[in-house]
């Protein structure tokens, strides 16, 4: 019986490799975040938000703050990556999007040993987050 137990609490191939990409995505999201915020707080590239106005935008709404710093919502921060207080949000896109790669590296492995329901499982994740993280579907904000 203790056998069995021990046997059944050893991680399968498909979680060891989630949890080696999660571990790996996680230590490249906290570098990037790490070096981007020392070259924004050591001056080296410009924010777009000047730090001596950063005070005045603190009572506003978002919706005041956006039209006033002209920062459009969406994917469009794409575009402003070459200002110090925007290039922090590659790290950030690492650490939301690694869920995503690690489920996408495990899918081959459940294909291979025919465990169709949780490749299935898998897939749908990947399509739900993938379009969540689009903006496609909008809802509220």
């Amino acid at each position: 019986m203790t056998d069995n137990l021990d046997a059944s609490l050893e991680p399968t191939p498909e979680q060891i490799r989630y949890a080696w990409g999660l571990e790996k995505g996680m230590y490249a999201g906290l570098a990037c975040l790490f070096i981007t915020f020392a070259l924004y707080i050591c001056g080296v590239m410009e924010p777009h938000i000047p730090t001596d106005e950063l005070a005045s935008h603190w009572t506003k709404n978002v919706h005041t703050y956006l039209a006033d710093a002209e920062i459009e919502t969406g994917w469009n921060w794409i575009f402003m990556l070459g200002y110090g207080d925007f290039v922090n949000f590659i790290g950030i896109v690492i650490l939301a999007g690694v869920t995503i790669l690690c489920y996408i590296s495990i899918l081959p492995m459940l294909l291979k040993s025919k465990d169709f329901l949780y490749a299935g499982l898998v897939a749908v994740e990947v399509i739900v987050l993938v379009v969540a993280a689009s903006g496609i579907i909008s809802v509220g904000h």
